[in-house]
């Protein structure tokens, strides 16, 4: 009997609900993936390049998005998460790294974790105990961290000197990791990387990302920040890793939650949080190494 030959897997995200749609092979509508990605590249691009500072308005619209996402899944899985300390909490850790840097955000954060802990303490009175006090708090500590707190990262990279650049360095290289892991997931994909996790992801993709991501890091920061090209090798490397382990754990909690995307906002995409989970460790990973070495 002739041996079956290995097809090759995207390095791509496919759920356990996915809808039947006419899709790539990387399991996404890719017209419509490429015009949001495009929309959102051009918007992010203009305003990076002429107005810098619009940067914390657009993350001000954008977390509170994501962040709703992940708030009404989880509340659709049983998990009963303060909403309005959350919100509001995402908005202060951005505005406030705007007159304090990175205490501002340290003490937004603060804030925001002790007003949860409160408000889901008592928001059903002082004579009704919380049901699952534990879990809840839990898991909105990890929704602080993840969307409002790791984004505040981005923020501050705007007041550093070449601001725009900076967050474009670390937009770009993300981007162009996530176009290589297509890349080399579609062509050459074959060897699973974490298949109980992301079943589409595959070592091939992650060497495809490795050769974009850090190609790009490398430019961005040569004709962009005018500092050293090797600089660019440590913010591509970990910006690369950190955008797979963004992409690798959104996809284990959209499992346990037992969904496919976030939300439906973007086409080709699904929801917006499905769009910046690798960005939001990467912002980071960006800001640690761009404040260190650049």
């Amino acid at each position: 009997m002739a041996r079956q030959r290995a097809t090759p897997v995207a390095d791509t995200e496919a759920g356990p609900s996915e809808p039947p749609e006419k899709t790539s092979r990387a399991g996404r509508n890719l017209p419509a993936a490429i015009a949001v990605g495009v929309v959102l590249g051009a918007l992010a691009i203009g305003v990076l390049l002429f107005v810098p500072i619009g940067w914390l308005v657009m993350l001000a619209v954008a977390i509170p998005v994501a962040t709703h996402e992940v708030i009404r899944r989880m509340r659709d899985a049983g998990y009963a998460l303060p909403a309005v300390p959350l919100l509001i909490g995402g908005q202060a850790m951005i505005w406030l790294t705007w007159p304090w840097g990175p205490a501002g955000l340290l003490g937004a954060y603060g804030g925001t974790v002790v007003a949860a802990m409160v408000w889901r303490l008592v928001g059903q009175g002082l004579r009704k105990q919380p049901v699952n006090y534990l879990r809840d708090i839990a898991a909105t500590i990890l929704v602080a961290t993840w969307v409002p707190l790791f984004a505040g990262f981005s923020a501050l990279l705007i007041f550093q000197e070449h601001g725009g650049g900076r967050v474009f360095a670390v937009i770009a290289t993300v981007v162009f990791g996530d176009i290589g892991g297509y890349v080399g997931g579609v062509l050459f994909g074959k060897h699973l990387m974490a298949p109980a996790i992301s079943p589409k992801k595959s070592w091939e993709g992650m060497a495809g990302s490795l050769l974009f991501g850090t190609a790009a890091s490398v430019l961005a920061v040569t004709f962009l920040l005018d500092k050293p090209w090797w600089v660019g090798l440590p913010l591509g490397l970990l910006l690369v890793i950190t955008g797979v382990l963004g992409d690798l754990v959104e996809s284990q909690v959209k499992r346990d939650l037992g969904i496919k995307d976030m939300g439906t906002l973007l086409p080709g995409h699904g929801g917006l949080m499905d769009r910046i989970d690798a960005m939001l460790p990467s912002a980071v990973a960006g800001w640690i190494v761009l404040t260190l070495l650049a």
